[in-house]
């Protein structure tokens, strides 16, 4: 839209469908988004309107809400979920408080999609081989990418936390600061968008591919998660006297009784599988401990006061707005139904099948079609739409023949 007719005011409308396009560019059938394809509003949030500082010549982004032409939000909006989940817990005196990790790759351009992913090749010269995990020397040389990151961050208000070279090859993680869950979404979007665009004018490439790389770590975007009364900003994970509360407990059940059901919602591609069928430290259960990184939900280290739960299962391709309605919803179903969790599991351990997660697209879709909560807590229009469009991208997938078929079973009698 042009900037004069967007401060005028003029409304900016958009087919309902739009918002269940599968990532080849397809819809689903007509009935999951409404048989017209009527029209949405978008309403750009007021707080969201960025002059994006990349960009020549100059352009500005605004995060909008996807509304019915009635005002009410759209149930197809993950976004309009996210704000609807974050206000059935206002409703009971609470608010939940969200961090994100971000990991990703920073690869040279892949103008060949039938060839591997490679690291770039860096000021000194040379690519990355695979020796810099938690490094402080940057000897990938992509400091003026990283510089321009900083600054395109700043001038986007996104606070960053630490920053770090992650175990992959040419993997980096960034967290941000733990705030509002609707405002942690929409900086890990802008993030995302920032990271790709300074990219490009630097000549690479960053993929948030959940495993762009074979033998090599993926990328997560784990959910730090914590809830205060709204008024006192108390954590409700402690008590008085710093110790785990019943709510504590409660939550964690909650996010155990629904993470099988929500895997899909976490884990929306078939390659997100690819990372959680080689753990790495991404993994794929319902288990939780006190600081064990095998476990699906850890209770980081912490002082009292920030107590939280860190759901690991999502990785750097979920959908920042829907893993975090998700991750909250489930948390909020285990406080209002008092669930309690199972015992926390400490060192290696084997999985309980009662814990165990859909390892494959076809199996949390088919789990995802079947659960009853998932249809309450996000509305049957949006889960069957959801299924709907992924099931389709699975079914493009199937569609090819991949080259491990060929190099592997062509030769077979």
């Amino acid at each position: 839209m042009t900037a004069e007719g967007f401060l005028e005011g003029r409304r900016l409308q958009m087919a309902r469908g739009v918002l269940l396009q599968c990532i080849m560019g397809g819809y689903p059938p007509a009935r999951f988004y409404g048989s017209d394809d009527g029209d949405l509003a978008l309403n750009a949030d007021p707080q969201q309107i960025h002059r994006l500082p990349w960009s020549q010549p100059p352009r500005a982004l605004a995060i909008c809400d996807a509304d019915e032409l009635s005002g009410a939000s759209s149930q197809l909006s993950t976004r309009g979920q996210l704000k609807a989940v974050i206000a059935r817990y206002a409703a009971l005196g609470l608010a939940p408080v969200v961090a994100t990790e971000m990991e990703f790759f920073v690869f040279a351009p892949n103008t060949d999609p039938t060839q591997a992913f490679q690291p770039p090749v860096g000021l000194d010269g040379r690519r990355e081989n695979g020796q810099s995990a938690f490094s402080v020397c940057s000897n990938n040389g992509l400091r003026p990418f990283f510089t321009e990151v900083y600054e395109c961050m700043a001038a986007l208000g996104l606070p960053r936390d630490t920053f770090m070279h992650e175990m992959g090859v040419s993997q980096f993680e960034i967290n941000l600061l733990h705030g509002d869950p609707l405002l942690l979404a929409d900086q890990t979007f802008l993030f995302k968008h920032l990271l790709k665009e300074v990219a490009l004018k630097h000549g690479l490439t960053v993929v948030c591919m959940a495993k762009p790389l074979p033998h090599t770590p993926g990328s997560s975007m784990h959910i730090h998660q914590s809830v205060v009364e709204i008024g006192t900003g108390r954590n409700v994970f402690s008590d008085e006297a710093g110790q785990p509360t019943a709510r504590f407990r409660h939550f964690i059940g909650g996010q155990q009784a629904a993470m099988a059901d929500f895997t899909a919602l976490f884990a929306p591609n078939v390659n997100s599988y690819q990372r959680l069928c080689h753990p790495y430290a991404s993994p794929n259960n319902a288990c939780w401990s006190h600081d064990n990184r095998a476990a699906g939900l850890r209770i980081p280290a912490s002082a009292a006061v920030a107590r939280r739960v860190e759901n690991r299962l999502p990785g750097a391709d979920a959908n920042p707005y829907l893993a975090i309605a998700a991750s909250l919803a489930a948390g909020l179903h285990g406080i209002e139904n008092q669930l309690e969790p199972t015992a926390p599991i400490q060192g290696e351990f084997e999985v309980p099948e009662s814990l165990s997660l859909p390892c494959t697209l076809h199996a949390a879709l088919e789990r995802l079609k079947r659960s009853q909560l998932a249809k309450e807590l996000f509305g049957k229009e949006f889960i069957e739409g959801y299924i709907a469009s992924k099931t389709m991208e699975l079914t493009s997938f199937l569609d090819e023949i991949t080259p491990w078929e060929r190099r592997v079973l062509a030769a077979q009698a």
